[in-house]
């Protein structure tokens, strides 16, 4: 489970590869990279607060999408940042995909949270997911 940011991708935003062996392990990766595009240290965010989302999606990229924007929503309605991310994902029998995260982590407090960039919106831009030897993702973020 890992992240890496690109660069020269997107000249007025951050673009992210996040991997992981599973399914689910890309997913948490991915939501830790949006989590740290905001915040410098994600030791810094204590998981002293726990919310469980749910996420639905036609396809995985859906699925993706719809998961990373629950970030920015979290992070605009009740300026939390979660440093804590377990997935399952679920695939129907009707179709579609669905997924229960649960999501631990600290509302933002600039005495001990070094912030970076506020990150608006996931975008669709060169976004991506793939499964290989891992499964990988690209995203770009509108910040």
């Amino acid at each position: 489970m890992t992240y890496k940011y690109l660069e020269d991708v997107s000249i007025a935003d951050v673009a992210f590869e996040a991997t992981g062996r599973t399914l689910e392990e890309m997913f948490e990766s991915a939501g830790l990279a949006v989590t740290n595009t905001m915040v410098k240290n994600l030791k810094s965010v204590k998981p002293k607060i726990r919310k469980t989302i749910k996420a639905k999606g036609k396809d995985v990229e859906k699925l993706l999408f719809n998961f990373l924007q629950e970030f920015v929503y979290w992070k605009d309605k009740d300026l939390l940042l979660f440093s804590k991310i377990k997935v399952t994902v679920r695939e129907p029998k009707t179709g579609g995909y669905s997924l229960v995260a649960v999501l631990s982590g600290d509302k933002i407090n600039v005495e001990r949270h070094e912030m970076l960039v506020d990150v608006k919106a996931v975008t669709w831009h060169l976004f991506s997911v793939k499964k290989e030897k891992k499964w990988t993702c690209r995203v770009v973020l509108d910040i």
